[in-house]
């Protein structure tokens, strides 16, 4: 029987490697803690003793405003993506592993 099992080529096993997994779900990952982390950034900016109440307010305008809060989500996420890519990038670039 012949063996049907096809290896990735070097460049896409170098890049599982690099992105910690495959790249959609690295880019799913990313988007959401970039989302969470906005909302948190923008909590703590008005009210750091009302963070719980915010993301009750997150859920609660996502339902209630329909498409008008993916324009609202979408600050949330670039808000949040200001610090979650970059510090994502470094982590990953300083934890490559170095040459065998």
């Amino acid at each position: 029987m012949p063996n049907d099992t096809r290896e990735l080529p070097a460049a896409n096993d170098a890049m599982y490697r690099f992105l910690g997994g495959s790249p959609l779900a690295v880019a799913f990952r990313l988007i959401l803690l970039s989302v969470l982390v906005g909302v948190l950034l923008a909590a703590i900016g008005f009210d750091p003793w009302n963070i719980l109440k915010s993301i009750q307010l997150l859920f609660r305008r996502l339902w209630d405003l329909g498409f008008d809060a993916i324009n609202w989500l979408w600050r949330y996420f670039l808000l949040g993506a200001v610090i979650v890519i970059p510090v994502w990038l470094l982590t990953r670039i300083f934890a490559a592993p170095r040459g065998r």
